[in-house]
């Protein structure tokens, strides 16, 4: 069975509401570890399958890399979720996700910065051509 568009948005909307119920829970000002935890607690007690602290090795011109590079969650082998708790999320944590979404070929991924009044303010849901390229 393959994926739709549609199947991946609603992945992320329920990620999403997820990642709102453990910063309401919790607020702002712990750990990043703490949140990625509790987030990936929530999303396996609602029966996703996550995966936590996944290796992004980089093959380049044929030479397999083993790297230390370690995205948070990987949720129903689909969408990449990336937790920050820093004051201003900076384009470098994107262009992050963009390469774990490039090196794991997923179609969605999603930053969020936990140090925040408001989650949802402050999250960045990304693209890539794997979701352009899923029929709708």
């Amino acid at each position: 069975m393959s994926v739709t568009k549609k199947q991946v948005t609603q992945l992320s909307y329920d990620i999403t509401g997820f990642a709102i119920k453990v910063h309401k829970n919790l607020g702002p000002g712990l750990l990043e570890r703490i949140y990625e935890t509790c987030l990936k607690f929530e999303l396996e007690r609602n029966g996703y399958s996550v995966k936590q602290q996944v290796t992004a090795n980089i093959v380049y011109d044929g030479l397999l890399m083993e790297t230390t590079l370690k995205l948070d969650l990987l949720v129903n082998d689909l969408v990449i979720v990336e937790l920050k708790t820093v004051e201003e999320l900076k384009p470098v944590h994107q262009a992050q996700l963009l390469t774990y979404m490039k090196l794991l070929e997923k179609p969605q991924g999603l930053l969020f910065n936990f140090f925040t009044d408001k989650i949802t303010k402050s999250m960045k849901p990304v693209v890539n051509e794997y979701f352009t390229s899923l029929p709708d």
